[in-house]
């Protein structure tokens, strides 16, 4: 919802500055802490968490693990969003694209932010308590690496590969819930899901790289430095790679070859959006992953359907 604000006062640009906003005002506020407004994030852990839970379940899950993992992924994507904008509040001030973000424009708290992550986390794990003792310890550890992802960019020197991790953890969750074990399969599309973080984020914070560079923050596009976009279109071929070999191990037949043919395609066309390093080109090549992740999942669920 459109809604401006001033952010030397941190109160709405209009109105009386001694009134808070109202109740639909402060659901906006918290609509664009959680970025509800740009579904980009939760479509990149949707699909293969989705792809895992097909392949887990052998083309047909479970009902209620299909809703589970659906919203708890809505659930935590928003919730990592809170406390990444809570963690990341003196940061966001000096990057041009953040610096309009909510909690650091001053129009809420940095305590609201804790409390919206505290309160959309307990929502996601009581989705969990129906499932069996392995996902339930899956789903704590899935909890660590949300709180604890926005801390990595101040000492690692590729956080999107942490990023891969927790983005990818629903993959074993799905693996864990519907067989109750951790086979092979899910190991692997976990490392390709890190691969595949490493492409897609290093192409997002190619965006911001000189404002990342002033304040200090690290990002694999500053440690792959020149070499940016090779290492970009290195990750996307591992990705290909792993999924490939996910798909020899659990016997997925030629549909989902296909879909992984669509991708290579995809990630391909991204390589000629990133290679000047641009900031617009790079950030379409970022929100164009949703279709490398779909067309993996479409390889799936093609290759069930046919049997």
């Amino acid at each position: 919802m459109p809604f401006h604000f001033d952010r030397r006062a941190g109160m709405p640009a209009s109105g009386d500055p001694q009134r808070p906003p109202g109740l639909r005002q402060r659901a906006g506020l918290y609509w664009r802490l959680t970025r509800m407004h740009r579904p980009i994030g939760t479509l990149l852990l949707l699909w293969p968490t989705l792809a895992a839970l097909f392949i887990a379940s052998r083309g047909w899950p479970d009902p209620y693990l299909l809703f589970a993992f659906s919203l708890g992924t809505l659930l935590m994507r928003s919730a990592g969003c809170a406390i990444n904008d809570w963690a990341d509040r003196d940061f966001d001030r000096h990057v041009a694209r953040t610096r309009d973000r909510p909690l650091t424009a001053g129009a809420i708290e940095p305590w609201e932010a804790v409390a919206v992550f505290v309160a959309l986390s307990l929502v996601a794990l009581m989705l969990v308590v129906p499932m069996n003792p392995l996902t339930w310890a899956l789903a704590a550890v899935a909890a660590f690496l949300a709180v604890s992802y926005p801390f990595t960019k101040r000492f690692l020197a590729l956080p999107q590969a942490y990023l891969g991790i927790a983005f990818g953890f629903g993959i074993p969750m799905a693996f864990a819930a519907v067989r109750n074990e951790l086979p092979v399969a899910a190991w692997t599309m976990l490392v390709s899901n890190v691969f595949w973080a490493l492409a897609y984020d290093t192409e997002y914070a190619m965006v911001d790289r000189d404002d990342d560079l002033k304040i200090g923050i690290r990002t694999a596009a500053i440690t792959f430095g020149r070499f940016d976009v090779v290492a970009v279109m290195i990750c996307y071929a591992a990705t290909v790679a792993l999924l490939a070999a996910v798909g020899r191990i659990e016997g997925l037949g030629a549909a989902y070859f296909a879909g992984l043919a669509v991708a290579a395609g995809i990630a391909t066309y991204h390589y000629t959006l990133i290679r000047e390093r641009g900031r617009d080109g790079c950030f379409r090549a970022f929100n164009h992953n949703n279709w490398f992740g779909a067309a993996v999942f479409g390889g799936v669920f093609a290759s069930y359907l046919a049997g």
